[in-house]
């Protein structure tokens, strides 16, 4: 009889051991965070879960798992946010999104990360000053961040943080930042799932290794959204823009060290 590490092994491709189980452990805290501040999981999880199954595993893994945790998010993104910031900017992601795909196979990725992690710093650091977008603000402009944010996406996966910084710039409760957080969020997921689904990448591995990732993923993602219900409103935009910052240096590092080495 097939005991469940010999199922483990050969359907996830690894066995059940301490790296698996660090990286669930990570997994389950990013779920926690994007429960939270409303985003922050994939850019967590994508780098750990690659270390053991690699990119073409861990991008569609994590796809799987978010979208369960985005529909769990969306009575929180309906109830708080401003419908008429985030239609425009998810229609511009779900524009723009195909075109970043197009061009990801012409561009060096490594340069166009420098380009992303740098707008996000600055973002970052106009925020931290006190910026924020005016009350009336044109469509038009929201478009052009969907856009941004989609063709970024596109190119190199990391659509969150731009929309995010221009989710976090909008005036109001943090109830009503989290929400706009959380309906861009929910665009940037969606987007995903076509382009990856036409590429194959729902392999029977990927779609064994999400379902373990997924019920702790989820527990710790309503966690955190109980968590920002109590005291952690009050710590919100300040931790937002933390790990936008960390994000950013992060990512311009790494993507600054694979320049260097080529």
């Amino acid at each position: 009889m097939t005991s469940f590490f010999d199922w483990f092994a050969q359907a996830t491709g690894a066995p059940f051991d301490l790296a698996f189980a660090i990286v669930l452990t990570i997994v389950t805290l990013a779920g926690f965070l994007r429960g939270f501040i409303g985003f922050g999981s994939a850019l967590i999880c994508i780098p750990v879960v690659s270390l053991l199954f690699g990119p073409r595993v861990a991008v569609p893994v994590v796809t799987l798992i978010s979208m369960p945790g985005a529909i769990q998010l969306l009575p929180d993104a309906i109830r708080h946010s401003e419908r008429a910031i985030v239609w425009p900017i998810a229609l511009g992601i779900f524009l723009a999104a195909p075109v970043g795909t197009s061009i990801l196979v012409a561009v060096d990725p490594a340069i166009m990360k420098i380009v992303i992690s740098a707008l996000v710093i600055a973002m970052v650091a106009f925020l931290a000053m006190g910026w924020q977008l005016k009350q009336q603000v044109h469509r038009g402009m929201l478009l052009f961040a969907g856009g941004v944010g989609g063709f970024v996406q596109g190119v190199s996966g990391m659509g969150g943080p731009p929309v995010v910084a221009v989710a976090l710039s909008r005036t109001g409760a943090p109830e009503r930042q989290r929400g706009n957080v959380l309906g861009v969020m929910t665009a940037i997921s969606v987007s995903a799932l076509i382009p990856q689904y036409s590429y194959g990448l729902f392999t029977p591995q990927a779609i064994a290794i999400a379902a373990i990732f997924l019920l702790p993923h989820l527990f710790s993602n309503w966690l955190g959204s109980r968590y920002f219900a109590g005291s952690g409103k009050a710590y919100f935009r300040g931790v937002a823009l933390i790990i936008l910052a960390i994000i950013g240096v992060t990512t311009l590092w790494l993507s600054i060290q694979d320049v260097v080495t080529l």
